[in-house]
This record gives C-alpha cells, structure tokens and sequence, in this order.
C-alpha cells in the first residue's frame, strides 16, 4: 500500500471538503476522482474499498476511513502544523465537531432529500413533498449558520481557519441548486467568498 493516503472523491460532493483540507495540509496524497455519471461509486472496484458506495473514502497506511466529519479531523491530527483544528483545547476542538456534526447529519441530510429523496421514500407524491420542503429547511440550518456559529467571526472558530470552514464552504455551494439564494445569509456569503480565495481551495476546485 502506498505510504501517502488515496483519497476517492467527486466535485461538488462533501468530500471537496476532505480535498481542500489536505491541500491546506500541505499533504501529499493521491486524488482519485469518481464518476457519479457512470455510477462508478457503485461500481464493485470502489465497493472493495467502501462498501458504502459514497464519497469521501481516504486510504490509509492504516486502513480506509470515510465520513467527511471523521476524515477532516484525521487530517488535522496528522498534519498539526498546518493548524487546521484547535488540538490543544478540548472544549474548542469539540465545539468544531459539533459544526461539522450539524453540517454532516442535519444541513447534509436536509438537501438530500432533493436529489435522494428516494432513499427516504418509494411513494413519488412523499418524495415530491419531500422535495419541496428543501428550501426551508435550507433557509432554516443556514439561519443557525449565519446568527449561532458564524456571527461576526471571520471563521467558524474564529480568528483561526479550520477544516470547518472548508466544509461549511463545500455545504453552502449547494444552496443555489436548493432554490436558496445565498445572499440571504451576509455572513455566509461573505465567508463563501473568504474560503474561495485561499489557495489551497482555488486548487481544490481546479478541474482534475
């Protein structure tokens, strides 16, 4: 097995988020970018490696790790210089966690049910209801986003840039396809653009 780490990922999915993280990192490590148009992530290649059939999967020296929240701390762990996660402050590091937790199974879970409402329900009127409550509940997690976790901090914890910013950049690119206007959220929107001039993001998003 290779000694760097392989990440699987597709553009424009959370695992963007796991990719700029290590180029933040400064990390050396392979991308091997999935086709989602060809069903690729179902294919039994990547089923071998994630069983899940999703991405983000990053193979280790150690093993396969997936979850975007799992992932981006193991990228601040192994990589503490590049001071991605406050490390030394239990209190602070759990309070990330906490974002990343509410990005991963509420503000996540709540667009899916536009694209993958079928997971949920086989009945096409449930998915279409499901479909249509999208946008409030979009407006809503952003709204928490905007007055409970960002406020008038330049980051998600502050003066310092962490994998959470990354990944609230990642999430939050989503909204337009979600019929929710950014702009509706100041502070989001001013971060957006924060995260979308950093190096490392703008090679995150350069085409493969």
């Amino acid at each position: 097995m290779s000694q760097n780490p392989t990440l699987y990922y597709a553009p424009g999915t959370c695992a963007q988020a796991v990719l700029i993280a290590l180029h933040e990192a400064g990390a050396a490590f392979e991308a091997k970018r999935l086709n989602f148009a060809e069903n690729e992530q179902r294919g039994a290649a990547y089923l071998a490696i994630n069983p899940k059939g999703r991405v983000p999967a990053l193979v280790t020296a150690q093993g396969v790790l997936s979850e975007t929240p799992a992932l981006l701390l193991y990228v601040a762990q192994t990589y503490p210089n590049a001071q991605l996660a406050p490390l030394n402050d239990p209190f602070q590091l759990a309070h990330m966690q906490e974002f990343n937790s509410f990005l991963a199974s509420t503000v996540h879970v709540s667009h899916a049910h536009r694209p993958r409402a079928s997971r949920w329900a086989d009945d096409e009127a449930a998915q279409a209801s499901m479909r249509a409550k999208v946008p409030h509940n979009m407006r809503e997690a952003f709204a928490m986003i905007e007055q409970h976790y960002l406020g008038d901090k330049p980051w998600v914890m502050g003066d310092q840039y962490t994998v959470a910013d990354g990944y609230l950049f990642t999430i939050a690119s989503w909204l337009k396809s979600d019929s929710v206007d950014i702009a509706e959220f100041p502070r989001v929107a001013a971060h957006f653009e924060r995260v979308k001039a950093r190096p490392a993001v703008q090679k995150a998003l350069a085409p493969a």
